[in-house]
């Protein structure tokens, strides 16, 4: 995603809207992607779902969108681990509980289509590292160049000279570096995200998917939240649906979009269902941990209605729906 193309897209929508500005929809259907990108997922997700297409294919569509891009943290253009080798995760979730997800995937264009595949054609939920990738080249999909992006390269480099564990949080938003560039700042932090997507189509049928590189240099082999079905993703078709973004390990330690989808199921507004799983982590993490990091979810119920929250300001989502033609929210927070 190149800065001209995301500032023309960024035309679609209007300037960040307050959350308490938004008439929420109970109109079908419905998509909500995280970050700054998700104006770019929805509007792919929406050539699908406009059409009174499926749930699940619009989340495949509008990950494979971001996985694509070349200057984005998401995909093989992303910052590398500390070794210098880019490694990806993602799974999919659709209405009747199938899931699939692959981890540690190196050298694939596409880790949400390998991890769609890997839920229609197997028995298995999840493959990792070289068996995940022995899988895709088996099931057609191509062997990338092991090169880095321009911009990865650039600032793996510059990471290297002082190979300093910094990130920061919020840094998923655009800023002058470009949407999502895998650049260092000036003050040595680096930026890292996942896209999680979320949908409802028109037959009102729930799916997830959710797509990352993972923190840049994360220690080899780390493994984050956006792979785990329960903490990255969860999707119940009777209930609802969410995702998740931030620091994978503290998501993981509440099993964090599982706990939306159930206090949906209590009777939450997808707001406050996501405020619960925010308290959550931070009840774990203690307020002044919880200060230095970001988590974030969103989330849609059956009924359309949706919501995000996060521990802190600074989180963004993009929502689309018959009503509201892509715009950009900002989330709830707590800290």
């Amino acid at each position: 995603m190149n800065r001209r193309h995301f500032v023309s897209l960024s035309s679609l929508a209007t300037a960040s809207i307050p959350f308490s500005q938004i008439k929420q929809s109970t109109l079908k259907p419905i998509v909500l992607s995280t970050w700054d990108a998700g104006l770019q997922a929805n509007k792919a997700a929406w050539t699908i779902l406009g059409k009174g297409g499926k749930a699940i294919d619009a989340v495949e569509k509008a990950a494979m969108e971001i996985e694509a891009t070349t200057n984005c943290c998401v995909g093989l253009g992303a910052n590398p681990d500390r070794d210098g080798k880019v490694t990806l995760d993602a799974c999919i979730m659709d209405e009747h509980a199938n899931c699939g997800s692959v981890a540690f995937l190196e050298r694939i264009k596409h880790p949400v289509s390998v991890a769609r595949r890997l839920m229609e054609k197997t028995p298995h939920v999840m493959l990792v590292g070289e068996g995940a990738q022995q899988f895709a080249i088996k099931e057609g999909f191509n062997l990338e160049p092991q090169i880095l992006s321009t911009e990865a390269e650039k600032a793996y480099k510059q990471w290297l000279e002082k190979s300093e564990y910094k990130p920061i949080i919020n840094i998923e938003r655009t800023n002058e570096h470009g949407p999502f560039a895998p650049t260092i700042l000036d003050d040595g932090s680096w930026n890292h995200d996942t896209i999680g997507i979320i949908a409802l189509d028109s037959n009102g049928n729930l799916s997830g998917s959710c797509t990352t590189s993972g923190m840049g240099f994360k220690m080899r082999g780390r493994l984050g939240d956006s792979s785990i079905i329960g903490a990255g993703l969860f999707v119940d078709n009777e209930v609802g649906a969410a995702t998740a973004t931030g620091q994978g390990e503290d998501i993981i330690r509440v099993c964090g979009s599982h706990i939306v989808v159930e206090m949906m199921r209590l009777g939450l507004s997808p707001t406050m269902a996501c405020k619960k799983a925010v308290e959550r982590i931070i009840q774990k993490k203690g307020a002044a941990a919880a200060k230095k990091i970001q988590a974030g979810f969103i989330a849609i119920n059956k009924k359309g209605e949706y919501g995000g929250f996060a521990i802190q300001k600074g989180f963004r989502f993009a929502v689309c729906t018959l009503e509201n033609n892509h715009q950009l929210i900002e989330s709830k927070y707590l800290l």
